[in-house]
């Protein structure tokens, strides 16, 4: 029990301060090396003459703090949806919440491309509504589609339908290019003004998860406990639903589709943190976002100089991940 607690109280004790370096060495390192002090300078005594002040503020530093943001975003998503389904396979990526915003989001590209940033993250989190909606009601509508691995083929299949029709209309009308950066998430090319408008979203969003996150605990012990518990069942799963979709809606709005971090984050949080969801979504919060944005300096050096796409080095981490936990545990749910 001591060990439950003291280990992530000294996670989230040193996260800050490892955040702070990930991100000191994020912005120094790529094609041009810039030394921290010229780092320390453009935050505090910007010079729009600088060249370097320019990449920093300009592209280096809204890219090391998105990927800080969206890493903790889908892992807190992953920690409520595994925590709310008892489903050890349950994530953003895995379920279609992600497809469907970047269904909309296409769309939106198509057939109102002229609309501003905020209907931007209003349409992908509408998105991730759909794509939760569709994959959960099917899976009710199939015996035992709930069950982990039942629910997991399930979402692949309506999340790749979703990614091929997205693909297709794209195509169809001549806007595969400007798209691909949903496709093939890419954090280098965050809009700094969508990190900005995001914020109150994300507040949201993860105040809803620190709320709901003792209900989780009762949720995950099982419907029929956390009803003898006298939990709301019901309005605890809507709204930690409405947590996943805001938050899985603003990182898709962010930076694209971006797979495996609610999947793997959560896992190794409540391995730390024990099964106590106070403790187990804060911790994922600060877990994913150091995995992401360690992912994100290590995908400038695994085919250098030129940059892989974050997509592959989270798959690097996650499929095996993905394929030891269907091992491990088959078809059971988690306790």
């Amino acid at each position: 029990m001591r060990f439950q607690r003291t280990v992530p109280a000294v996670i989230l004790w040193v996260a800050p301060i490892a955040a702070v370096l990930t991100v000191l060495l994020s912005v120094s390192i790529g094609a041009k090396s810039i030394p921290a002090g010229t780092v320390w300078e453009a935050v505090f005594s910007f010079n729009p003459e600088n060249v370097d002040h320019q990449i920093i503020v300009a592209s280096r530093l809204p890219r090391a703090v998105g990927a800080l943001l969206i890493g903790a975003f889908l892992a807190v998503s992953g920690a409520l949806m595994q925590g709310m389904t008892r489903n050890y396979l349950a994530s953003p990526s895995i379920m279609g919440v992600s497809d469907g915003s970047v269904f909309l989001v296409t769309m939106f590209m198509v057939f109102a491309p002229s609309n501003g940033s905020i209907s931007l993250i209003a349409v992908s989190m509408i998105g991730s509504a759909l794509g939760a909606g569709l994959v959960f009601g099917l899976a009710s509508l199939i015996p035992n589609g709930l069950s982990p691995v039942r629910l997991a083929i399930l979402g692949t299949i309506i999340g790749t339908f979703l990614s091929g029709v997205s693909a297709a209309v794209s195509s169809y009308f001549q806007i595969s290019q400007g798209l691909a950066f949903w496709y093939n998430a890419r954090l280098h090319t965050i809009n700094p003004e969508l990190i900005k408008l995001s914020i109150p979203f994300a507040v949201v969003g993860l105040a809803l998860a620190i709320i709901l996150s003792k209900s989780i605990t009762v949720l995950s012990l099982g419907d029929e406990v956390s009803a003898g518990l006298g939990a709301k069942t019901g309005l605890v799963k809507a709204l930690a639903i409405l947590a996943v979709v805001i938050l899985t809606g603003v990182s898709v709005a962010l930076a694209g589709k971006i797979a495996f971090i609610g999947l793997i984050i959560p896992h190794i949080a409540r391995f730390l943190s024990g099964v106590d969801y106070r403790w187990s979504i804060p911790v994922s919060g600060a877990l994913g976002a150091l995995f992401l944005a360690l992912c994100d300096i290590l995908s400038r050096f695994l085919n250098y100089p030129f940059e892989t796409p974050i997509g592959v080095v989270t798959a690097l981490f996650g499929v095996p991940f993905f394929l030891y936990l269907i091992k491990k545990k088959g078809g059971g749910k988690h306790g």
